[in-house]
């Protein structure tokens, strides 16, 4: 179990990266988004602003912060809302819910990594 956070860390703060950077740097092309379906609208809304953008600098450095051991809690408190934000995204525009096997995923390993660090979040409550 000494090793179990490590390996969450990582897991979580790759997927985050390695989403980030595959849409900093169009290393996969957009998919097609279909007309006049909510999330096309939600995309031509946010889209052009250059929010989602920003969105993935955040993802990126939140997940290199959640694989070094020392910053791994600044970088859960970065990632923290925009995980929130996917499964309301999932859950209210796309409307496939949010028991998805790799959302389920997500939100199980940030919990298990909140809850490794319980002790230094416990002042936040307190």
């Amino acid at each position: 179990m000494k090793y179990a956070p490590l390996i969450a860390a990582i897991l979580l703060g790759g997927l985050f990266i390695m989403s980030a950077v595959t849409v900093l740097f169009n290393l996969a092309p957009m998919p097609e988004l279909p007309k006049d379906t909510p999330i096309a609208h939600f995309m031509a809304a946010v889209g052009p602003t250059g929010f989602m953008k920003f969105v993935k600098i955040i993802e990126l450095l939140g997940g290199i912060m959640l694989i070094i051991p020392k910053t791994r809690n600044l970088g859960l408190l970065c990632l923290g809302p925009i995980i929130v934000n996917i499964l309301a995204f999932h859950q209210f525009v796309a409307g496939d819910g949010i028991l998805q096997p790799m959302l389920i995923g997500i939100s199980v390993l940030a919990l298990y990594l909140l809850w490794a660090e319980r002790k230094a979040w416990k002042a936040l409550i307190a």
